[in-house]
């Protein structure tokens, strides 16, 4: 286990290189499924949403009492999720919460009912871009149409994120883990096949070293209609200890008021091995507070600042980040050190004839002096007489 958080810190100590930062606001709702990229940095946003969710027959074994249980039940709530970019563009932290109040009947092993009114998810992590992949520039190829149309194959390799987070146990008590809380971890990747049209996987192991352990994996296929209108299919699958395996299928659209608010709604089915029907309805909106800040790219003749920022190492440049975030000054330092480029004029002279430059010289001279013979011999003449 220690291996693993020691390369999940190695990875979050890579070079940034890539901007995660979009003009756009970038949000999860209304699908299930995550995106590897971040928001950016500076970002502040929230993702939020109601939900009604029927379910009509659930079994699990559970391993306390020895014995299997049965209900149904019928929730309405609220799954809140807050996301912000620190530190790296990479890097994204989250916070991601269900408050909801749930009805259950219970048929096994006793027939009774039981309600709650509480926190049902309440689970903290962070995200991080190990990959982006680069594509080609297809709006520059003028000279082929075939080119410029072609399916550029880099657009199979995709990009890579991972999540490491906790589920804390601050939940009411019909949702509350035994154990306690519990790790969760997920790796993320997102094709942009075209400009229009993007593939998301999801490969998530929730509540690990738990009797509720599960694993699942998401699958998101979304379309872009417009510039704000878009849609989106889903598919889900949870595997787990001692809960019969669950499958689940989902659609939904989404409208983009501005490019900091989005609105959505979205329905879900699910199809397990009991052969119950289970569905999903809800609907949501997302907002963020915009506050990113491109960095200036600095041409500086002399190296000795760059050198010294270089000797901070990343934990220096994390608490300049840190200060920064808590002292809300604005430095201009980058505007000041940027240098200017002297353009060189053009001569717009026309070029000289050195050949006609020099006959023209010599002929001045010629006619000079057969001026001051004519002078001489006027002078001359002036004296005979």
């Amino acid at each position: 286990m220690k291996y693993l958080f020691f390369y999940l810190l190695l990875l979050f100590c890579v070079k940034i290189s890539f901007a995660q930062y979009t003009e756009v606001i970038n949000s999860n709702r209304p699908g299930y499924s995550n995106s590897p990229f971040s928001i950016g940095t500076k970002v502040y946003q929230i993702e939020s949403g109601l939900f009604y969710k029927n379910i009509s027959n659930q079994l699990y074994y559970d391993n306390i009492n020895e014995e299997s249980v049965e209900f149904n039940s019928k929730a309405f709530g609220s799954d809140i999720t807050f996301r912000t970019g620190q530190f790296f563009e990479r890097l994204e932290l989250s916070l991601d919460m269900i408050v909801q109040n749930e009805d259950r009947n219970y048929s096994k092993p006793l027939e009774y009912s039981d309600s709650s009114l509480g926190l049902s998810r309440l689970t903290i992590g962070a995200k991080y871009l190990v990959y982006q992949p680069k594509y080609k520039d297809k709006s520059k190829e003028i000279r082929s149409w075939k080119a410029r149309n072609s399916f550029d194959k880099k657009r199979l390799i995709p990009a890579v994120g991972v999540y490491a987070g906790f589920n804390t146990n601050l939940l009411d008590e019909m949702h509350k883990n035994p154990e306690g809380m519990s790790p969760k971890f997920g790796i993320y990747t997102q094709n942009d096949f075209t400009d229009r049209f993007i593939f998301i996987m999801n490969f998530i192991a929730d509540k690990m070293f738990t009797n509720e352990a599960e694993n699942s994996y998401i699958l998101t296929a979304t379309y872009a209609f417009s510039e704000h209108w878009s849609t989106f299919a889903e598919h889900q699958g949870f595997f787990r200890k001692n809960i019969p395996n669950d499958y689940q299928l989902g659609a939904g659209a989404v409208y983009l008021l501005n490019s900091n608010l989005q609105i959505d709604a979205s329905f879900r089915t699910i199809l397990d091995e009991r052969d119950d029907f289970t569905y999903i309805i809800g609907g949501g909106v997302s907002w963020r507070i915009d506050r990113h800040k491109d960095k200036i790219i600095q041409n500086k003749t002399d190296n000795s600042d760059s050198s010294a920022t270089d000797k901070k190492g990343i934990f220096g440049r994390i608490g300049a980040s840190i200060g920064g975030l808590f002292s809300g000054k604005k430095s201009n330092k980058g505007q000041d050190d940027v240098k200017e480029v002297n353009v060189k004029s053009r001569d717009l002279t026309p070029p000289v004839n050195k050949k006609a430059n020099k006959a023209r010289k010599k002929q001045n001279k010629q006619q000079v002096k057969q001026q001051k013979k004519i002078e001489k011999a006027e002078r001359k003449s002036d004296k005979n007489q």
